[in-house]
């Protein structure tokens, strides 16, 4: 995972004014600079070229380009800019096409502040992240639609210590290093040595994987 950025650069591609009105507001921070609002992909695309943001949050459905389209043609051009995918509608498809274009987060309009802004700063450096109870959603009707699919069986070389499940859990709820920290009263700094090791004993490489596997193998219900 790279370092964190200082002053997180954004913009918000939506057409609905009220809507960039919102997120504008909700990423009023000292750490985060929106540098630009539009309506549309082709404004999105010129306005990325011009100003090279580290984040563009991306409303899904808009009248020249929708939000999937606009993300498969970010990533085209090869800049180091993550796209979250910002929307109302909890289908999966969406979800699976966003992160097969190339999406480095999939949350919902109705997200806190303290969610977003959480999102943003992990996007930024590098780490994927869905919304928490969609992602549990998806996980639940995957298993109601194809009960015929075994649940993962994990096959750990070293089992998962107790304070490893502590933060396992954490995880799964969505919890940033920092309030997993705050919640089992150790550094910040121990929480992200835990997690490196939950990766590399679940084999996987994000936070978004390990929540997927330690749900569907039963290991954090």
């Amino acid at each position: 995972m790279s370092a964190k950025i200082e002053k997180v650069r954004v913009i918000i591609v939506d057409d609905h004014p009220m809507v960039r009105e919102g997120l504008r507001s909700m990423l009023n921070t000292p750490e985060i600079t929106v540098v630009g609002e539009v309506s549309s992909g082709e404004e999105a695309l010129r306005m990325i070229a011009d100003r090279t943001p580290d984040v563009a949050l991306v409303d899904i459905r808009m009248p020249d380009m929708d939000g999937l389209e606009l993300i498969e043609a970010i990533q085209k051009t090869e800049l180091p800019i993550k796209t979250i995918m910002v929307t109302t509608y909890k289908k999966i498809s969406y979800l699976l096409r966003a992160l097969a274009a190339g999406a480095s987060g999939f949350v919902l309009k109705d997200i806190s502040r303290e969610e977003l802004l959480e999102t943003i700063h992990a996007v930024a450096t590098g780490t994927s992240y869905i919304d928490h109870g969609f992602l549990q959603d998806v996980i639940r009707d995957l298993d109601e639609t194809r009960p015929d699919v075994e649940k993962v069986v994990l096959d750990l070389v070293e089992p998962l210590t107790p304070r490893e499940m502590d933060v396992l859990r954490l995880l799964v709820e969505g919890l940033s290093n920092r309030a997993i920290a705050h919640a089992l009263g150790i550094s910040p700094g121990t929480v992200k040595g835990y997690v490196q090791t939950i990766f590399e004993k679940l084999v996987v490489s994000d936070r978004t994987q390990a929540a997927v596997k330690a749900i569907r193998s039963g290991l954090v219900h």
